[in-house]
């Protein structure tokens, strides 16, 4: 069992906090996927996790022990590093082998390590090849190998496909993934890539200027934004903002945009002032009948589906429709959203309003 739990770290530099009170809980055998852009803390975060660094302040468990003071040989954690950092002086096998060598494994028994090693990730046949002639995805998959063979509690990743390209990423990140699935290995994965984190995360934590913003499953996060950062950082395009003042009271389920009037989930909580009505590009609806209008200024062809540029009277958004029907720049089409997947935010804020949509939706700070 390698559970990780999170209490209340900080982590300062001098002046300058690069964590605040973060906490989470990583079950065993979760894809843990810490997501933000540069700067925001998540590096530190899982630094700290692997004794790299040490805690300001704060409580990290492994397997129910108290380890924020402890070096990183006494973690069992194995950390896999952006740029491989693999030996250049020593073949595939001997980087391979390393961690188990400098332990004083018999060699019978590192040699029979290495070959399960290099058969679960299809390095067999470039064992004895020196690491400086081998492609990206070769040499990562030689330092997944050397993490992989000390059999860890945990596994610490750093944007390990980060020097890769784009289309080898894809092809990477299917492959990772399928591995950690036959491992079963508590993974916690740096990435600034929202897509990666969607595609490979079994939870996902979104930091923001040292803040843990909100932590829950790819498909709540998405759904559920907890604060307007994240409906802005998760989504390609990203969320919709139209802004709009009023007074809403608990169980308002209807707000008015420019006197229209449209569905929203029953709010929990009420609020007034200058508000934000977010909603996804492919939950906004067109159509030939209604009174809230907006004019096109820009179309994206992109196959079975186009992104519409929209002119409101409430600012601009996307909107993702079928392409069966053409639109064309200059139509002022109706407009109108799905109910149930409206988001509303406090503008000052930033906050989500509490409402049926995102009640126990997980935020920190």
């Amino acid at each position: 069992m390698a559970e990780i739990v999170i209490r209340n770290v900080r982590k300062e530099f001098g002046d300058f906090v690069a964590v605040r009170e973060s906490s989470f809980t990583i079950e065993d055998g979760e894809f843990f996927m810490l997501l933000g852009p540069s700067g925001c803390g998540k590096t530190t975060t899982l630094r700290m996790i692997a004794g790299l660094e040490l805690p300001t302040s704060g409580e990290i468990y492994l397997d129910g022990e108290e380890i924020s003071q402890r070096p990183p040989s006494q973690r069992d954690i194995a950390f896999v590093f952006q740029m491989f950092a693999l030996y250049p002086h020593l073949n595939v096998r001997k980087n391979i082998s390393y961690p188990l060598v400098s332990q004083g494994m018999p060699r019978a028994q590192v040699r029979e390590k290495v070959a399960e090693v290099a058969r679960i990730l299809g390095i067999e046949d470039i064992l004895n090849r020196p690491v400086g002639g081998l492609s990206g995805g070769d040499r990562q998959r030689v330092a997944l190998g050397r993490a992989i063979v000390r059999e860890p509690k945990a596994f610490m990743m750093d944007e390990p496909l980060g020097a890769l390209d784009a289309e080898f990423r894809e092809h990477m990140a299917e492959e990772l993934r399928a591995l950690h699935d036959r491992m079963g290995a508590t993974t916690v994965y740096v990435t600034h890539d929202q897509l990666e984190a969607m595609q490979m995360g079994d939870k996902i934590v979104v930091m923001n200027n040292a803040v843990v913003e909100q932590f829950g499953p790819p498909q709540e996060i998405y759904d559920k934004p907890a604060t307007m950062f994240v409906a802005d950082f998760i989504g390609s395009p990203p969320m919709n903002f139209l802004d709009f003042s009023g007074k809403l009271a608990p169980g308002a389920s209807r707000v008015k945009l420019n006197g229209q009037a449209f569905d929203v989930p029953a709010l929990r909580e009420g609020a007034q002032g200058d508000l934000v009505f977010g909603v996804r590009p492919e939950h906004v609806r067109l159509s030939d009948d209604g009174a809230y209008r907006g004019k096109v200024l820009a179309t994206e062809y992109l196959g079975t589906t186009q992104i519409l540029t929209i002119e409101t009277p409430n600012g601009v958004l996307k909107a993702r429709t079928g392409a069966e029907k053409p639109v064309r720049v200059g139509d002022t089409p109706a407009l109108s959203f799905v109910g149930e997947t409206v988001s509303l935010f406090e503008r000052n804020s930033g906050r989500a309003l509490r409402s049926a949509l995102n009640e126990g939706v997980l935020a920190d700070g």
